[in-house]
């Protein structure tokens, strides 16, 4: 293989409950990325599309992690990268995460597959310390191994695959503005109570015990965050108001996906999704804000070839 066109979904990280360590992958919207070989070796961007991004080696998402591959195995060739992105930075749908890992999984293949799926995510992790100064891994292991992951621990990197009930569906609304992940985290308390902590954990392990079991209805019970939603809602205009108009018209759980401005709403089926999406449009068609909203079914596969 001698060239790659790839779609890198993506991601909602978070979830509510599941803070740095939940995330899962979409299917309306992703990245493009086009991968050559070239027999110059090192790494080369010859196209960005969609987006203002560096064109420099050393600080751009996707270079650095076709980079350290390429070093990593020695390999006797070069990668020439194009970029065509669909996801905005700083929407909080992991647009770094998109380009780090799908950089990941589209250098592996032109190298034959030398790497598991936790290694690329450890590959794609550098990226997201470039992008946005943390070696997060929730946004690109959701990109890697498709589908509800969970970061089980970070040393060492453990990824955890999670189920997808069949009638899951997901709402997003992009609000066409930008929350800086810094900013988003800065809002933050350092520290947590007990009861705090304790509540948070529960409700995630009563969202994961929803996953298996199906369990609907746990699942909207367990789609609780007392730790960074009560801060970050108030860098996303209408926050409360999308959030009341999307439980009231029938989605499970409302939050802000990954650091925000998106707001996530998980849905019982394609009809609900799609109801809850013109609920939230109707919250927003009197603003001033523009916005893009999507609905789609949980990616199961992640990154692929297209």
């Amino acid at each position: 293989m001698n060239e790659i066109r790839i779609f890198s979904p993506a991601t909602v990280a978070n979830v509510s409950c599941g803070f740095d360590s939940l995330g899962f992958a979409l299917n309306a919207v992703g990245d493009e990325m086009v991968l050559k070989k070239t027999i110059e070796k090192g790494v080369k961007i010859s196209s960005i599309k969609g987006a203002d991004l560096s064109f420099e080696i050393n600080k751009n998402a996707a270079s650095v992690v076709a980079l350290a591959m390429l070093n990593t195995t020695n390999a006797d060739f070069g990668v020439d990268i194009q970029l065509l992105k669909k996801v905005k930075p700083g929407s909080g749908l992991g647009s770094s995460a998109s380009s780090a890992a799908g950089a990941a999984f589209a250098v592996n293949e032109l190298l034959d597959k030398p790497f598991s799926k936790l290694e690329l995510t450890e590959f794609a992790r550098i990226g997201e310390k470039i992008a946005c100064g943390s070696p997060i891994a929730d946004n690109v292991a959701a990109v890697i191994y498709g589908g509800f992951i969970l970061v089980k621990s970070y040393k060492p990197l453990e990824i955890i695959k999670l189920p997808v009930p069949n009638e899951l569906w997901v709402t997003v609304i992009h609000p066409q503005i930008e929350v800086k992940t810094e900013d988003a985290r800065n809002v933050l308390k350092p520290t947590i109570s007990i009861a705090d902590a304790v509540a948070q954990s529960a409700n995630l392990a009563g969202l994961i015990s929803g996953l298996y079991t199906d369990d609907y209805q746990l699942i909207s019970r367990s789609l609780i965050d007392v730790i960074a939603e009560p801060y970050r809602k108030k860098l996303i205009p209408l926050f409360d108001e999308v959030k009341t108009a999307g439980l009231q018209n029938g989605a499970l759980g409302v939050g802000i996906s990954g650091s925000g401005p998106s707001i996530f709403a998980l849905c019982k089926g394609e009809g609900d999704a799609k109801n809850v999406a013109q609920a939230m449009r109707e919250v927003y068609r009197n603003s001033t804000i523009d916005f893009h909203i999507y609905t789609s079914e949980i990616n199961k596969e992640g990154v692929k070839i297209l």
